[in-house]
């Protein structure tokens, strides 16, 4: 869309209507880059609902009652933000229902140690299960800190959903 530019003389004898998108493209470079899609979020409540669309009115396909389940973020459509789940499953749910804060889900079979440091080396801590969800601090090396119920310490990165790139 062409954006009309309108002289500072002529604003009081023109109306010009700027949509979403015009308004965008004056944003603050920080807030573009927080506002491109895929990121990764988690639900930031105990119970969130998705839906098939964008607003209220949609159906509610899925109630979620787990807080800080990580999901990513694929589009965004006003206040609502079209998700994947760790399944696979998409659908779209408010804002504010979301944090930025980074989360992470368990993933594969089988138990998983969770170490003192980012080595295999280090002393295990933990096994957590699988489906087991936490936050997530810094990935390196292709280890993560992960942090369940205040249980601390460094798993895997390639046994995490919501770790690495979107």
């Amino acid at each position: 869309r062409a954006l009309e530019m309108v002289p500072a003389a002529l604003w009081g004898k023109r109306a010009t209507v700027l949509d979403a998108d015009a308004l965008s493209a004056f944003a603050a470079p920080a807030r573009a880059d927080e506002d491109k899609v895929p990121y990764w979020a988690s639900i930031d409540t105990d119970v969130a609902n998705l839906r098939v669309g964008p607003g209220n009115t949609y159906r509610i396909e899925w109630v979620y009652r787990r807080m800080h389940l990580p999901v990513k973020i694929i589009r965004r459509e006003g206040a609502w933000r079209q998700i994947e789940d760790p399944a696979g499953d998409k659908g779209w749910m408010r804002d504010l229902l979301l944090s930025r804060q980074r989360a992470a889900i368990v993933t594969g079979d089988d138990l998983i140690e969770m170490h003192a440091e980012a080595s295999d080396s280090s002393p295990m801590l933990w096994r957590v299960e699988p489906g087991v969800v936490g936050l997530l601090g810094d990935c390196d090396a292709g280890w993560c800190a992960f942090d369940t119920d205040g249980h601390k310490g460094f798993v895997r990165e390639d046994a995490l959903w919501g770790a690495g790139e979107p």
